[in-house]
């Protein structure tokens, strides 16, 4: 029987050494910490002045620096080189041992996720009452996932933190500091807070191009972008990704490389979206749909990818950068947003956020029917149009409104012609009757006449309608008709709005109440 040959042994001394870039490029000291000076600072400080606190609760994302900055500070403590500043000199053997998380006896680590119970609560209230092995050293308790803990665990530390040892130092570390304060609220007091903040991108395509640097291999800027927004603001993500990266490519590392490895979709799919929906090509939506399937990408990181694409278009259409994008990809986007109105991308991004409402796209078995509905929503979605334009397209600006004045008797009407008052089929310019809305002026004389008229009293004035009976004072032409009160009516409309005067002609309309 042939067995495979072994690798040389240089090869497998390189495989066995080979250490992960989160670790190898690990920060050792408070100034290399990325992005969490406000952290690094203060504690810096409280070990150059001698004001250091009994315990610290470090809250924040994963991966953005907390457990470096607790061995930072265990380091610091104990270095006996330290500088007068503050910073540890990473140098010593308690600096070594610290950093490397091999056995120390007064700096402890502890996985709260597998170490939650009341019983390690006891252990390690127990184990801190000793003191520390040689004088002028510091006791430093790390408890990573702190929010692991119950109840009754939180309990059985809550005197300790109170009232702790000298030279003890407790450290919790969070990923989720709500859990603390429904579990245990009084901690929170006993506890110095400090929140670490998301590494920005920047800063992370900062640190790669300083790795490969040193590492030797060379990456396309797009590529190292790529890595950088994937790891989402994670610093310790980012390196991961990288070390993943940098062990399939052989060479430059593309960022065709990356999105294979990563599985991340390609631009040039999601720009083919969105010109697909400004077109309403919806067979296109349901093809490109299909083409993602059978080249295997994620619908789930798909949909992610909408978001931040209908993002990028927004901040175009209000006058942004568009995010991070690269310097070649920028036009193209920049050329996409212009093909929508802002309240349109306000509200497909409304849209598309209210599908991942709750996770429900993560836990439906059919995701593929619920991305394939939005985008049919998006290219169903009607228009948002400005009230200018639409009167710029309809004929230029809003005519105001032109009432006619009263018609004086005797006189030349005013306003346009009234077509169809004598009959259909009257010309428009034809000569009209008199208006049966028209009023004779009356006639000046005293305000109060000497004498009333038949039946009424002295200064009092008798209506015609009483005088004779209703309406029959007044001449034929003159009474006030329903037929006259809808032409009255009619011709006050073609005042204002001229452009019926065709219609009514034509179809002989009358205004009906």
């Amino acid at each position: 029987m042939l067995f495979p040959l072994s690798p040389p042994r240089s090869v497998a001394h390189s495989v066995v050494s080979h250490t992960a870039l989160a670790r190898k490029y690990r920060p050792r000291c408070f100034a290399e910490v990325s992005t969490q000076e406000h952290v690094s600072e203060t504690l810096r400080r409280a070990v150059a002045t001698g004001r250091v606190g009994h315990a610290y609760l470090f809250c924040g994302p994963r991966g953005v620096g907390k457990t470096t900055l607790a061995r930072v500070l265990a380091m610091a403590l104990n270095c006996p080189q330290r500088s007068e500043d503050g910073e540890p000199c990473g140098a010593c053997d308690n600096c070594r041992r610290i950093w490397s998380g091999t056995t120390c006896l007064d700096v402890v680590e502890i996985d709260a996720a597998s170490n939650r119970g009341v019983d390690d609560a006891r252990d390690l209230r127990e184990r801190a009452m000793y003191a520390p092995s040689e004088e002028g050293r510091y006791k430093v308790y790390i408890v990573d996932e702190a929010h692991m803990l119950t109840r009754e665990a939180w309990n059985a530390l809550l005197k300790i933190l109170e009232e702790p040892p000298s030279r003890v130092i407790f450290i919790f570390a969070t990923t989720e500091p709500q859990k603390i304060e429904q579990t245990a609220a009084p901690i929170l007091s006993r506890c110095q807070r400090f929140d670490f903040r998301r590494v920005g991108v920047a800063e992370i395509v900062e640190r790669i191009d300083e790795i490969l640097a040193r590492e030797g291999p060379t990456a396309t800027q797009e590529a190292v972008r790529i890595i950088a927004r994937k790891a989402d603001g994670g610093m310790r993500d980012a390196l991961s990704i990288l070390d993943q990266v940098l062990a399939l490519s052989q060479g430059e590392v593309t960022a065709e490389g990356v999105r294979r490895v990563l599985g991340v979709v390609d631009e040039d799919h999601y720009l083919r979206l969105f010109d697909l929906i400004a077109e309403r090509d919806r067979s296109g939506l349901f093809q490109l749909i299909e083409e993602l399937l059978d080249q295997g990408y994620d619908l789930v990181e798909f949909y992610g990818g909408i978001l931040d694409g209908l993002r990028a278009l927004l901040r175009f259409r209000v006058g942004g950068e568009g995010g991070d994008l690269s310097a070649e990809r920028r036009e193209a986007w920049e050329g996409r947003a212009w093909r929508f109105e802002p309240a349109d991308l306000v509200r497909m991004l409304g849209m598309a956020v209210e599908l991942e409402a709750g996770g429900s796209l993560r836990r439906s078995t059919q995701p593929r029917i619920l991305i394939e509905l939005l985008l049919l929503r998006f290219s169903y979605l009607d228009g948002t149009v400005e009230l200018k334009e639409l009167l710029n397209t309809l004929g230029g600006e809003p005519r105001p409104w032109s009432y006619a004045e009263p018609p004086r008797p005797g006189g030349p009407k005013t306003g346009s012609p009234k077509p169809g008052a004598d009959g259909p089929g009257a010309p428009v310019g034809a000569p009209k009757k008199k208006s049966s809305l028209a009023r004779p002026p009356l006639e000046s004389g005293p305000s109060v006449p000497p004498a009333s008229q038949e039946g009424g009293a002295p200064g009092e004035v008798v209506a015609p309608w009483r005088a004779g009976g209703l309406a029959g004072g007044l001449p034929e032409d003159e009474r006030v008709t329903v037929e006259a009160a809808r032409e009255g009516r009619l011709r006050d409309l073609l005042e204002r709005e001229p452009g019926l005067v065709p219609a009514v002609q034509e179809l002989d309309l009358e205004l009906l109440d």
